[in-house]
């Protein structure tokens, strides 16, 4: 019988699932019968929920319901949300860019095989092949939705975000713009990527290791 907090973590991952779903179905309809210019129309707004939500996954690793680190969930959730709250959510002109479709292509696809491993796992019938998915899938994933699909759509909307000096009434008060503060974003983003890139391969040893080993036995 599941504990309390295991049943949490199985709604939880399951309704994550369950939307990443959707906003894939919706991502790929978008490209009938119109073009991969209605990728956010389609699917913007549930991603946004989903994106938002996933808050609680920092909430779980500080009060330590799953094993992850604090800073680790957060800089994830962070990036993520300040890309699509912040910016995309902000700007009309960039929602119709072939990076978006990239992007949410990347982060669907990723989170469909994150949250229905997570899922399963919390009551013991993970298959081995989905473990093996969950821990490859990103060595392809996540370059594309970050290269060709944020950092690229963060350039594209530099220009925008000049011209109406976009979010200006709170960063006016820390004395920098709002257009710096992207430019700085974007000259890191590389190190943070990489830094998280390799994170997850160390947790492909670990994971992918353990599943050898059991097998041997």
């Amino acid at each position: 019988m599941l504990r309390p907090s295991q049943l949490y973590l199985l709604c939880y991952n399951t309704l994550q699932f369950v939307g990443w779903s959707l906003a894939l179905c919706e991502v790929l309809g978008s490209l009938f019968p119109d073009s991969i210019d209605g990728a956010y129309a389609s699917a913007g707004d549930l991603i946004c929920f989903l994106q938002t939500l996933s808050f609680l996954e920092v909430i779980h690793a500080a009060v330590g319901l799953v094993p992850s680190g604090v800073l680790l969930a957060l800089m994830q959730w962070g990036g993520r949300t300040h890309f699509l709250l912040a910016i995309v959510r902000q700007i009309p002109e960039i929602q119709v860019l072939p990076s978006v479709f990239i992007t949410f292509m990347s982060w669907s696809i990723s989170e469909v095989i994150r949250y229905s491993h997570y899922a399963t796992s919390c009551v013991g019938i993970c298959p081995h092949w989905l473990t093996y998915v969950r821990y490859t899938a990103f060595i392809l994933l996540y370059p594309i939705g970050v290269a060709p699909g944020e950092m690229w759509l963060m350039y594209q909307a530099l220009p925008f975000i000049k011209e109406r000096n976009l979010h200006s009434s709170f960063f006016n008060r820390l004395s920098i713009s709002y257009y710096s503060f992207v430019v700085a974003v974007l000259l890191s983003y590389p190190f943070l990527w990489l830094k998280l890139y390799l994170h997850l391969f160390k947790q492909r040893r670990s994971k992918l290791g353990k599943q050898q080993v059991k097998k041997k036995l």
